[in-house]
């Protein structure tokens, strides 16, 4: 194995697109306001674990409960498309106040906003392409990069404003149901027929 930059570039730039973090941070900010402070360190560091857990072991798992990444796709879009519903409808879907303490945002923060389909889908397409050591350390910067903004989220809604954020909050629930679209036709084919 042998550590590439170009690698870890390509690989990092491709992880940081899907994971969205900059995309995530009007739910991360409406998350806040509903449940206190996001634990950063407990997200990031779960994220990770799942993300390369599933690196290592993903296609066994799925297996294992006869269930496929197109399966698996379609049920994260449904949840992404309900935190879209969210976003644009000012409606509540998540029950944030049953969920033990701490716990709230792990669903829909972890999975699958940052943990989903998409980040799953494309760990398996870089593990063709670069070598894992590679892959793994631009998994870890983008980690890194998520702890950061978990981390910074006061500030960013200070420096945004009620204004922004709500702008920002309607654009990315739009955004997100388009996502969580794509997901379900292009995944629900494989599954019917």
């Amino acid at each position: 194995m042998e550590i590439i930059s170009k690698e870890i570039i390509g690989a990092f730039v491709v992880l940081f697109a899907i994971l969205d973090i900059v995309g995530s941070i009007p739910i991360i900010i409406d998350l806040q306001r509903k449940t206190g402070r996001i634990p950063a360190l407990k997200v990031t560091l779960i994220s990770l674990l799942l993300l390369a857990g599933f690196y290592f072991a993903g296609d066994g798992v799925l297996s294992l409960f006869g269930v496929n990444i197109q399966a698996f796709a379609v049920a994260g879009a449904i949840v992404i498309f309900a935190v879209g519903l969210e976003m644009i409808f000012d409606i509540h879907i998540f029950k944030y106040d049953d969920s033990p303490q701490g716990m709230s945002t792990i669903v829909p923060l972890v999975f699958p906003l940052i943990v989903g389909a998409g980040s799953f889908t494309t760990l398996l397409a870089l593990k063709a392409e670069y070598q894992t050591i590679n892959i793994m350390i631009a998994l870890i910067l983008n980690m890194i990069v998520i702890y950061v903004v978990l981390k910074s989220i006061g500030v960013i809604e200070r420096v945004l404003g009620s204004g922004g954020i709500y702008i920002i909050r309607k654009f990315f629930g739009i955004i997100l149901l388009a996502i969580a679209v794509k997901l379900f036709v292009t995944n629900i084919g494989s599954l019917i027929g």
